[in-house]
């Protein structure tokens, strides 16, 4: 037994490639050799390019893809144990990118219902968990419209609130914003932060928004199916170079605060904000005119 929420070790996925006639070709390995593991209520973000294997290893964490070679544990739970599959996804759910995929009740209370239903629990504590779910996300006053009529940034809380309410320890997102403007970016992440932060959920952020990851405890960044980098986000974002190297683009305020470096401004430390630039400029000029 370990105190651990996720535990990986010497993870590898390899697909297999097939012709038209669905004849085995080859394969490609798509995770190679990761060790990882999580702690409970950590909040974890997951950074890496198109096809750096980020998605193939959140699929892993809930068993909906098994390893070729090594073990997932899921709260001591492996994931190719049989008789704990079901455990395993109710411990640790999963948020996709396209919240249409999920949602499938014709009312947004009944689609979070819908796995307290399945899970048979009893109508009293069915509609419990989807009041306490939609409070969680703020979604609280959309619990009788149609799915249809909400902005994707609500319909992505609704799935989430859907998660929730099966009461996992753990909450997988992966790339949950991918398909929403800014404004739905922002609601999703704040909501999964109030998870972490209120619920003591831990929270593992796939994406490759640099912005959302700075509110991680830690950061894995993966390159061509292995962890390139781990750190906090200030040890990651503070090597602008070896980001940009692994096709990584950094925070816009780290990015402003890099430059202003190479031009000679004391700026110390990490700048993973807006708001953290404008601490230090404010610090270093004390509102002057610098004209």
């Amino acid at each position: 037994m370990t105190d651990l929420m996720i535990r990986i070790k010497n993870l590898i996925h390899e697909y297999i490639e097939r012709d038209d006639d669905g004849n085995a070709t080859g394969s490609i390995r798509a995770v190679d050799g990761v060790e990882l593991s999580v702690a409970p209520g950590e909040f974890i973000a997951v950074l890496g390019h198109n096809g750096s294997g980020k998605s193939t290893l959140a699929k892993h964490l809930n068993a909906l893809l098994f390893p070729t070679e090594g073990e997932v544990w899921v709260d001591d739970m492996l994931t190719t144990d049989d008789g704990h599959l079901w455990d395993i996804r109710q411990t640790a759910g999963m948020v996709f990118q396209n919240p249409d995929n999920q949602i499938i009740g014709q009312v947004v209370e009944e689609d979070v219902g819908f796995g307290p239903e399945n899970m048979g629990l009893p109508t009293e504590e069915i509609w419990e968990r989807v009041d306490e779910s939609l409070k969680a996300v703020d979604m609280e006053k959309h619990r009788k419209k149609s799915p249809n009529k909400l902005s994707g940034g609500q319909k992505q809380r609704v799935s989430i609130a859907g998660v929730i309410a099966m009461h996992p320890r753990c909450i997988i997102l992966d790339e949950p914003t991918a398909m929403l403007d800014p404004k739905g970016r922002r609601e999703v992440i704040r909501a999964a932060r109030a998870l972490n932060d209120v619920e003591k959920i831990t929270v593992i952020l796939i994406t490759h928004y640099m912005e959302e990851a700075i509110y991680a405890d830690r950061i894995f960044v993966m390159d061509h199916g292995k962890v390139a980098m781990t750190g906090s986000p200030a040890e990651i974002f503070s090597d602008v170079e070896k980001l940009r190297a692994l096709h990584l683009d950094v925070p816009q305020a780290t990015l402003l605060a890099d430059m202003l470096r190479e031009k000679g401004l004391p700026i110390r430390g990490a700048v993973l904000s807006r708001d953290d630039l404008v601490r230090q400029l404010t610090a270093l000029y004390g509102g002057q005119d610098t004209k």
